[in-house]
């Protein structure tokens, strides 16, 4: 009887880990924000929590589909053959399962927001299942990915309004945009050898490490920017300044972390500075609304 109560808790387990749901911590705030910023506060405990349903499903969802597309390079990529997919600790049709599911919360969830969310959903779908695929032909699969996340904010923002009128948003979905795609080319600087084995497309693979370190290093340049155009849209308060000081010092520091020559803090500078960065732009925006 333990072992049986154990099987479904061990499953859970490997699911999580395949979604990689402790990186929802990159994505999450930055939808918060969004949120917030609409709302010039609190938008109430249901907005709140369709909205965090509608961002993990979508998170869930998309992760699926890239495990199921990325299954048979991750088996030949010594990085990535432990994965639960090459390694046959779950099966692809677990995984089918999963992506179904969270996309039917998804739409749920949508529909419990409003209607311009759900006239939305289906552009949105593309773009999360569809990222996983744009390595096979373009190298600037990276910004498509930054994209895709970046419609977190814009998302929220909407769920809120019911309006993409104000340029706060599309500043937001931007910042995003640049903030994702340069933290993944440091990321993909790991497998560009093994990317162009494979035939995959990736800046780092098509024209070196040194230059995706360059452009990570301008694509965070881009976000500060963007975000200090958001602050200055929304009239924030000092807090927002400060914090935002703070975060292009960690931008900063994070491309100070790798070197064309020395990949070895990549996961400091993937998991850790990002995660502090979102919570911290987050907190910020909250209390500059304050002043």
């Amino acid at each position: 009887m333990v072992g049986a109560r154990r099987k479904p808790v061990s499953r859970l387990r490997v699911l999580l880990e395949l979604v990689k749901f402790e990186h929802t911590i990159f994505a999450l705030p930055f939808a918060y924000l969004g949120m917030t910023l609409a709302a010039d506060g609190w938008p109430g405990w249901p907005r709140f929590a369709w909205i965090t349903v509608a961002m993990i499903a979508a998170r869930t969802f998309a992760f699926a589909v890239n495990r199921l597309a990325d299954r048979f390079y991750d088996s030949r990529n010594p990085r990535t053959r432990n994965r639960p997919l090459p390694s046959g600790t779950i099966s692809p049709r677990a995984v089918r399962v999963l992506a179904v599911a969270a996309l039917g919360i998804l739409v749920l969830a949508a529909w419990q927001l409003n209607r311009l969310v759900l006239a939305l959903l289906p552009g949105a779908v593309l773009f999360l299942a569809g990222y996983s695929y744009t390595k096979r032909f373009t190298w600037a699969s990276h910004w498509v990915l930054g994209f895709t996340d970046g419609m977190a904010p814009a998302g929220a923002w909407a769920a809120v309004t019911g309006s993409l009128a104000h340029p706060a948003p599309w500043l937001l979905w931007f910042a995003v945009m640049v903030w994702i795609a340069g933290f993944d080319l440091i990321y993909a600087c790991q497998d560009t050898e093994f990317d162009r084995t494979a035939g995959l497309y990736s800046l780092p693979a098509r024209f070196g490490n040194a230059v995706a370190l360059r452009w990570a290093r301008v694509c965070h340049f881009l976000t500060v920017i963007a975000l200090a155009a958001t602050g200055l849209s929304l009239a924030l308060g000092w807090p927002f300044w400060v914090g935002l000081a703070v975060a292009a010092a960690l931008l900063w520091w994070e491309n100070s972390l790798v070197r064309p020559d020395d990949l070895s803090r990549v996961n400091l500078a993937f998991f850790n500075v990002n995660g502090y960065i979102s919570v911290l732009v987050l907190l910020a925006a909250w209390a500059g609304q304050r002043i």
